[in-house]
Formats: structure tokens, C-alpha cells, sequence
């Protein structure tokens, strides 16, 4: 496999492209159950009908773990709507549109959101009392089975050539409640500091999807203090302040 052409770098990993494969190597340490499970997540949601680059071999490079999958030629929805500013609300309504259509999906094999989420919160820097609210309330939310992709935001939708969305990283794929999927939308859009799109995303998924906002604003808490366990000091201090507030306003 030739890796001269670098197209990403992430947190533990880097993604390359050879001619039509798109490889993805994660660094030495990387858990080798995690790497699996993400195969394993894209296998599955491969068989829900979704556009998303297919898995074509799962191998070792170096001593490295690596995913080889589809490359899908194109732009993320990220690039167009900086390259293309006057169009971003046109962009940001596909970006709904391709997410209300990844959540009308059901995939029964992939983890349950709840359940994850629940073990994040244990994990969590918040007191027992916080923690012990924030339990409670993830229990008392409505069980659903859609598909969530766990990490939806623009850079992880791929416009190709033909013009058809194609979702990418399923490493966070869970089933569960489409509403706690777009409070962690929302969030990525805070902690990239774009408030503005932020309220413009949750005004337009409550509006296609037919969602009340403040049922999406219930989950903020829970959301905030599952994903606090990763990601820098600063997002972790961000997040736990939204943790802490007991009812969203």
C-alpha cells in the first residue's frame, strides 16, 4: 500500500489515500478492540442501505492497525461552506436532511446509546450527586432504536461528484434516541465556538424532524457529561459546566 498521500490527521490516527482506497492508520498504542469495533460499525451500518464508504479489509501496516475502506472523491460539507459562504444554509440544510436520513435507519446489532452513555457518566468529573441526577434522567428519557452516528457534524459528510452525500467515521455509532444525537451536534458546533450555526442547526432539526427544541435541550446535560470523559482540558472544562446545569435554559 503506498502512504505518501496524507488527506487527514486525527488524534491517534492518520488517513491516507491510495488511487480509489481510502487508509486509515491508527497510531501503535491504539486499542485493537476499538479499531475492530469501528469495522465492525461500518460493516453494519454498510447493511442499513446508508451511502458510506465501504469496508474493503481491516490489516496491520507497520505494527499499526489500519482500516482500509472506499476513498469517495468529493468535499466535505466543512470545505463547501467555507468555501462557498453565501450557500451555507443550503448546506446546513442537507447536513439536517442527510442526518434525519442516517436516523431513520435501524441497525438492532450496534450498542446502545443509553448504555454507553451511562458508562460515560460513571466515568465522568462531576460529584455523585451531579452523576446520580444525571443517571436518573438518562434512564427517565424515551428508549428509541435509531441509528445515531455519535460525532455528526460537516466535516464527517462528504458531498461526491455526483452531488450525494456520503457519511463517514462510524467509530461512535450507537442506536437510541435521535435527539441525543443532535445535542451532540449542537455541542460540536459550540466547541468549535459557531454559535450562531449552532442554533441554526437545532432550529432546523427541530423543524424537519417535527421535534419539540426543548425535548433536544433535555439531553444537553446528559450529552455534555458522556462526552467530557475525552478530548482536551478545555473542551473537558466546557463540557462539565453544561453538565452542571440542572435544567437547560
Amino acid at each position: 500500500m503506498n502512504l505518501d498521500r496524507v488527506i487527514a490527521v486525527r488524534t491517534n490516527k492518520t488517513v491516507y489515500r491510495d488511487g480509489d482506497k481510502c487508509i486509515k492508520v491508527f497510531d501503535s498504542d491504539y486499542s485493537k478492540a476499538d479499531v475492530l469495533n469501528e469495522a465492525l460499525n461500518q460493516a453494519r451500518i454498510e447493511e442499513t442501505g446508508l451511502n458510506i464508504p465501504k469496508v474493503l479489509e481491516v490489516c496491520t501496516i507497520e505494527g499499526k492497525w489500519a482500516i482500509v475502506s472506499e476513498y469517495i472523491k468529493g468535499k466535505t460539507l466543512s470545505q463547501l461552506m467555507q468555501e462557498h459562504p453565501e450557500k451555507k444554509d443550503e448546506y446546513l440544510r442537507l447536513f439536517v436532511e442527510t442526518q434525519l436520513l442516517v436516523q431513520s435507519k435501524t441497525c438492532p446489532l450496534l450498542s446502545r446509546l443509553k448504555d454507553k452513555m451511562n458508562r460515560k457518566i460513571s466515568q465522568a468529573d462531576l460529584d455523585a450527586t451531579t452523576r446520580y441526577d444525571l443517571h436518573t434522567r438518562l434512564e427517565g428519557m424515551p428508549k428509541h432504536n435509531k441509528v445515531c452516528h455519535g460525532d455528526f457534524r460537516p466535516s464527517n459528510v462528504i458531498i461526491s461528484e455526483d452531488g450525494t452525500p456520503y457519511v463517514i467515521d462510524w467509530s461512535h455509532a450507537t442506536q437510541g434516541n435521535a435527539s441525543a444525537d443532535a445535542a451532540r451536534t449542537y455541542l460540536c458546533f459550540w466547541l468549535k465556538g459557531d454559535l450562531e450555526d449552532a442554533e441554526k442547526y437545532l432550529n432546523l432539526f427541530c423543524e424537519l424532524s417535527g421535534t419539540d427544541k426543548r425535548y433536544v435541550q433535555k439531553w444537553m446535560p446528559i450529552v455534555a457529561a458522556s462526552q467530557s470523559v475525552k478530548g482536551n482540558a478545555h473542551e473537558r472544562e466546557f463540557l462539565l459546566s453544561w453538565a452542571n446545569v440542572v435544567d437547560y435554559e
